[in-house]
């Protein structure tokens, strides 16, 4: 077991002097470092102007994509650093091309973002939307999955690690499976990457998105989308600007090569650079030190919870991850959460809108989330608890 420095975890997080932090599959606390640099990079511009400040960041402003080339096992020309996830996968998924009778194959535990991108494209195309069977501990069914596979299918598309829910879908045989079909595979890791090992090569994914704001704990308004150099130059992107594409002639303009034809011009430059610096402090932690003590945080969050008369925890995987769900009788999510908070411990609600597939085939209107980071501690833990017990 590796043990990780708790005490200079917090020391480095301002915020765990103000509250008990378990919403950090919503937004993590960012650690001093990346606060420095945000604040650092603003400075500057205010002092040398905005494109000046840009151009003397250059070196740092390449190390963003050096950085999460290394934590997710890629090159930095198949990153594109954009402003969220959301807006990562959009970009993604909408440079694709569909027909009628194309079908996508997702999970029983899809976001509700992703879903209703494939219910307009659907409208607008005629492809299906299909969504492959749970399997007996509650995640997506490899088995199942490899049975759909066929001719027809053109794009698998599944989150890593649900918004409400602990379990870990099995990525990597997803990836197997699309690899050995030709059927690309887009993997919305924005709840994995950050607390748990992500390798695009051992995962088979062609393409993936992921945000700054929760487990890497970077600034709000980042992300980044992972594309596969083979697959780079094949797609055009929904919408292109003098950035993403050269004006070559009167009438004619050429795409740019690799990932960063999904980009656009304009960037927050202090928030960019900010992730970079938290995906480098990620790695100076060590992602599997990461996984170790986040996933023994939330097994113990949840033996504790199964302790209490009125809980009943509510995630559902073979592997489970730093986010944990829950419920209790006789209150809304809604109420829970807002007991908590009064109490100075943060957590948030999944709601049934944002996992109809999932929460809604279970009968459940919401949940309460309580998602632990590394510099969370059994203390906290145990708070949480004493409040649930009355």
């Amino acid at each position: 077991m590796t043990l990780l420095d708790v005490a200079r975890a917090r020391h480095d997080t301002p915020g765990c002097a103000e509250v008990v932090h378990l919403n950090n599959a919503g937004a993590a606390l960012p650690p001093a470092p990346v606060l420095d640099a945000v604040i650092g990079h603003l400075r500057l511009e205010a002092r040398l102007g905005g494109y000046e400040a840009a151009a003397a960041a250059a070196v740092k402003v390449d190390a963003v994509y050096e950085a999460i080339a290394r934590l997710i096992g890629c090159l930095p020309g198949e990153i594109a650093v954009v402003e969220n996830a959301t807006r990562a996968w959009d970009m993604a998924f909408y440079a694709l091309r569909f027909k009628p009778g194309d079908r996508i194959l997702t999970s029983r535990a899809e976001y509700a973002s992703n879903v209703i991108a494939f219910l307009q494209v659907a409208r607008r195309t005629g492809l299906r939307v299909e969504v492959v069977d749970d399997d007996e501990h509650g995640q997506l069914s490899v088995r199942d999955l490899e049975r759909r596979l066929d001719g027809d299918v053109k794009l698998v598309a599944v989150t890593h690690v649900p918004t409400q829910s602990g379990l870990v879908n099995p990525a990597a045989e997803i990836g197997r499976l699309t690899r050995a079909a030709g059927v690309p595979f887009l993997l919305d890791a924005c709840q994995s990457v950050g607390q748990l090992p992500v390798d695009v090569r051992e995962l088979g994914c062609d393409l993936l998105s992921a945000t700054g704001r929760k487990f890497l704990r970077g600034p709000r308004g980042t992300g980044f989308l992972y594309v596969s150099e083979r697959l780079a130059d094949t797609l055009e992107p929904p919408f292109l600007d003098l950035h993403a594409a050269i004006w070559t002639s009167h009438d004619a303009y050429e795409i740019r090569p690799g990932a960063r034809r999904f980009e656009n011009w304009e960037t927050n430059y202090a928030a960019k650079i900010g992730l970079g610096v938290a995906v480098d402090y990620a790695l100076s932690w060590g992602v599997e030190a990461i996984e170790e003590r986040v996933t023994a945080l939330a097994a113990r969050l949840r033996r504790r919870l199964g302790e209490l008369p009125r809980v009943t925890v509510q995630d559902r995987g073979q592997r489970l991850c730093g986010i944990v769900t829950f419920t209790v009788d006789g209150e809304s999510a809604a109420d829970v959460h807002h007991r908590l908070g009064a109490a100075g411990i943060n957590t948030s609600v999944s709601a049934v809108t944002s996992a109809r597939y999932d929460l809604g085939g279970r009968g459940l209107a919401a949940v309460v989330r309580a998602s632990v980071h590394y510099y969370n501690t059994d203390e906290e833990i145990d708070a949480l608890c004493a409040i649930l017990q009355y």
